[in-house]
Parts: C-alpha cells; structure tokens; sequence
C-alpha cells in the first residue's frame, strides 16, 4: 500500500535573480554587439537552468554563442553559489519571434513579416526601412509591388514569417537591401 507523502517544498536557489542576471551580463554582451532579449530561470530543474536569449544587428553564429557563453559563465560563476551547479544556455530568439523594440524592425529588415494592425487587419510583406516611427513595407497586390508606410504606433504584432524559398531580387531592392543573392 502506497503511503501519501506530502510534496517537499524546494529549497531557496542560491542563483542570481533573473534581474541580477541581466544587469550583471548586459554591458559584457554589449560590449560585444549584443543585446540580451529575455533571461528565463527554471530554478525547480535540476540542475536549475538560466536561459540568457541575446541577439545582435548581424544575427547569433555559433562562434558568437560560444564566446557570449564564456563570458556569461565567468560572470555568473563569480556570483553564484559554488554548492549549486546549474546548467547555462545562451541561444537566439528564434525564427518567429514577435517583433517589438525598433532595433528588433531593423534587424529583421529585407525579411518577409506579418503585421497585424490595431483595426485586425493584417498585412504581409518584406519589411524595409524603418525610422524609428514607421515601417516601410513591400508588399504584392496582384502581382505588382508596392511601397506601403506603416506607423509603429498602428502595430499590435509583427513576426517575421519563416521563408523556404529565396526572396525576389526586386521586392529586396524596394526594401533597400542589395538583392544579391536573391532569384531574379
């Protein structure tokens, strides 16, 4: 028979505050180009686990993850509580991540995106430049391009669609990019 053992509760982590992780990492990864996104802690894991999400103007490559995770992991070693082991992970935003500071509009310029409007439409397109107050997007209506300026104030989401195809070469050149690389 089977005897109910009430839940232990877990004891206090001895790791930094996910606030503390931010303010103790943000200049360091700055430093190096990047921004910190989000920091997720999962102190009930074990070992717990600190997520840091960082992204930078030319994306994350792996060389970049390995050095931003050296550097998280001396700082964060100096801080945490050698009797707690924990398991650090630092990785990009993703693919379709919601759009929601202008660095994110900028970083994701000549990409193909989803905005929804604060009247519930919605309008995909590649997005372009941007000022700061409004996003210029390149959108087809009928088979024929066009240059369309939407106030960030006006967006209620944006994310960037996954592509499996490359972008035509002249919706890239009305978005203000290059278009190298792009099928004509």
């Amino acid at each position: 028979m089977a005897r109910d053992t009430p839940e232990r509760p877990l004891p206090p982590s001895r790791l930094p505050t996910t606030g503390q992780v931010l303010e103790l990492l943000s200049n360091a990864f700055a430093d190096s180009g990047y921004d910190i996104e989000d920091v997720r802690m999962d102190v009930a894991a074990r070992p717990p686990r600190i997520v840091v999400v960082a992204d930078g103007d030319s994306g994350l490559d792996l060389d970049a993850v390995a050095e931003l995770s050296r550097v998280a992991s001396e700082l964060l070693d100096q801080v945490a509580d050698e009797s707690e082991p924990y398991v650090l992970e630092v990785t990009s935003p993703g693919v379709e991540r919601p759009l929601t500071e202008p660095r994110h509009y900028r970083r994701a310029r000549g990409r193909k995106v989803e905005l929804t409007l604060d009247d519930g439409t919605t309008v995909t397109g590649r997005l372009g430049e941007h000022d700061g107050s409004a996003v210029q997007l390149v959108v087809a209506t009928r088979g024929k391009l066009s240059i369309t300026t939407v106030p960030l104030e006006d967006i209620s989401k944006a994310v960037v669609q996954v592509e499996f195809s490359p972008p035509n070469r002249r919706e890239l050149e009305l978005a203000g990019m290059t278009g190298e690389g792009a099928d004509a």
